[in-house]
C-alpha cells in the first residue's frame, strides 16, 4: 500500500453534536478509531487478535489538532500513515477529510504492542510483525506529512 490507508465513508452523528452545533471533540477521536479498526484488519489485529494471541495494542500518546469544523451528518473519510514502527510499537498519522475535499483534523498516534498477560509490552508475532512491516514498507514512500511531531504551546515573540 504506497498510499495513507483511506476509511470507508463515516457520517457525522446527530448524538455527537455538542452545544456550539458541530462536533463534540471526544467524537473525532471516535472517529480515529473506527479507522483504525479498518487498517488494523491489515495489519492483522482483528477483532479475534487479543482471543487468538492474548496481545493487543494500547495507544501511549495521541495528538489531536482541529483544523476545521465538522457538523450532523457530514461524511468523511478518514486516513492512517505508518509514520516508523520497531517489534513492540508503532507511530501513526491520521487526517479527517470530508467528502467535500477539506481537511477537518489531524491525528497523531503512538501505539504499543502489549501482551495482556502482564500487562507488559512485547514484541508482536512473527506473522503480524510481516504485516506491519509490508504496511511500512510502502508507507515509507510517502513524504512525511508536515503536522507531523508537531508540538504544543505558546509561541511567543
Amino acid at each position: 500500500m504506497t498510499a495513507p490507508f483511506t476509511s470507508s465513508i463515516m457520517t457525522v452523528k446527530p448524538e455527537w453534536i455538542d452545544y456550539n452545533g458541530h462536533l463534540n471533540m471526544a467524537y473525532y477521536n471516535v472517529l480515529f478509531d473506527q479507522c483504525a479498526d479498518e487498517v488494523y484488519e491489515i495489519m492483522g489485529f482483528g477483532p479475534d487478535y487479543h482471543a487468538r494471541t492474548g496481545n493487543t495494542t494500547y495507544v501511549a500518546e495521541f495528538h489531536l489538532a482541529y483544523v476545521r469544523e465538522l457538523h450532523v451528518n457530514d461524511p468523511v473519510r478518514v486516513t492512517f500513515q505508518l509514520i516508523d514502527f520497531d517489534s513492540k510499537r508503532f507511530h501513526s498519522y491520521q487526517e479527517i477529510w470530508h467528502e467535500d475535499g477539506w481537511l477537518a483534523a489531524t491525528g497523531e498516534a503512538l501505539t504499543l504492542h502489549v501482551d495482556q498477560s502482564g500487562p507488559r509490552v512485547a514484541p508482536m508475532p512473527d506473522d503480524i510483525f510481516e504485516k506491519v512491516t509490508a504496511l511500512g514498507a510502502g508507507h515509507s514512500k510517502l513524504p512525511r506529512p508536515p503536522r507531523v511531531g508537531a508540538s504544543i504551546g505558546i509561541r511567543r515573540r
